[in-house]
Parts: C-alpha cells; sequence; structure tokens
C-alpha cells in the first residue's frame, strides 16, 4: 500500500486503541511508483500529526517515518527495532508524559474528531509547492506554519475538547478550566462563542453548560 494511503484517521485510531508508538515505512522520495508522489503526502500528514501530538502534550517521537527500499530488509529490521528500543524507553503513552487516562483519551478523540477539517485546511493552506524533504522539513518547522497551527486549529481543537467533555455532561466554566488545565477566563471565551452560535446552552438554575 502506498503512504499516501495512510490517513490521519489510522495514525489516531491507532493511539486511540492503545499503541504506544506509530512506525510508517515508505518508498524513498522521489522513487514513488505513483504519479501522485504519496510519499510526499504521508510526510505531511506525519509532520502535521506530530504537531498535533506536542499541542496536547504527546511526545511527538512516538510516531516515526522512515524511507525504506524493497531491498534494503537488513535496514529496515534495524530500524524498526531502533524505534521499538525508543519506545521502551518512553515508556506507556500518556502516562510517560503524565497525562491521566481519561484525557489521553479525551485528546486523541478531540483530534479524531477534527480531522475532516484539519485535511481540508491542510489541503488549502498549508500545501507544500516544492516537492522535496527540505522544502517540507523547512515549512513544518517555520514561524508561518506556527501561525497558521494556532490561527487555524489550535482553537478548533480546544473546542472540540470543550464538546466532548459537555456531551458526557453539563459542566462549569470552572470544571472546563479543570479538566483543560486552563483558566476559567479563557474558557469563558469558548463557551460564549460556542452559545452564539448554538452548540451549547447555559443553564442558569446549575450553573452549568451543556450540549444543545
Amino acid at each position: 500500500m502506498c503512504t499516501g494511503r495512510v490517513d490521519l484517521t489510522f495514525i489516531l485510531r491507532a493511539f486511540l486503541d492503545g499503541a504506544d508508538g506509530v512506525f510508517i515505512g515508505g518508498c524513498k522520495l522521489g522513487e514513488c511508483h505513483y504519479v501522485t508522489e504519496g510519499n510526499y503526502d504521508a510526510l505531511s500528514n506525519v509532520y502535521l500529526t506530530k504537531k498535533l501530538l506536542k499541542h496536547v502534550g504527546i511526545n511527538p517521537d512516538r510516531l516515526r517515518i522512515e524511507w525504506i527500499s524493497a531491498s534494503e530488509g537488513n535496514r529496515f529490521a534495524e530500524v524498526v527495532d531502533d524505534f521499538v528500543k525508543q519506545l521502551y524507553e518512553f515508556g506507556p503513552v500518556g502516562e510517560s508524559e503524565g497525562i491521566p487516562s481519561d484525557r489521553l483519551k479525551l485528546n486523541f478523540e478531540a483530534i479524531n474528531n477534527l480531522i475532516p477539517y484539519i485535511k481540508l485546511v491542510e489541503r488549502e493552506r498549508m500545501r507544500v509547492p516544492v516537492k522535496s524533504e527540505e522544502a517540507y522539513t523547512k515549512f513544518y518547522n517555520s514561524e508561518e506554519l506556527a501561525r497558521l497551527f494556532k490561527e487555524l486549529i489550535a482553537d478548533k481543537l480546544l473546542m472540540s475538547q470543550i464538546m466532548l467533555l459537555l456531551k458526557e455532561k453539563p459542566l462549569s466554566t470552572g470544571e472546563l478550566a479543570r479538566v483543560l488545565s486552563l483558566n476559567s477566563s479563557e474558557i469563558s471565551k469558548y463557551v460564549n462563542d460556542s452559545s452564539k452560535q448554538g452548540l451549547i446552552k447555559y443553564d442558569a438554575a446549575l450553573k452549568c453548560y451543556s450540549l444543545i
């Protein structure tokens, strides 16, 4: 299967199912068997997913991509052995980062629910015009990408987390702030915006927000 077929959903599903790391191996850049050069799409997905993992407190090195030709069986074995060793050193995902299991699940589900939107943003605003590993690495480590990520994805991800929490039960601003490790004023901005959009409502009697 071409690495270009490795969707963001596949990576998140592996983490949601309890994987401590995800390894992707593909044809060397410039040697794709298809005119679409799908390994560049895979590279973009990996860089973007690493940004998402880091944003929610997960070690981005738990996701790894390597370019290995079909004739490099020995190198493939060495790379996989090295990655497995690295994961043992990291320890269990979430636990090693100091993230409780319920919060870890919330983070991954929030990202997963946002994937259709993230893919649209990546396609329209984060495309790298030059197909070279250097160009992709430079862009995904640039201030421009950091700005686009904060502007287009970070806020939407927080709202995804809030919506998942309210799906379980009504919560006050203070309760949401404690779960998400933010201050109440930050949460107020998001719940007020969502109330105006008709996504959530405020129960004055319970002093809580809930989904509509």
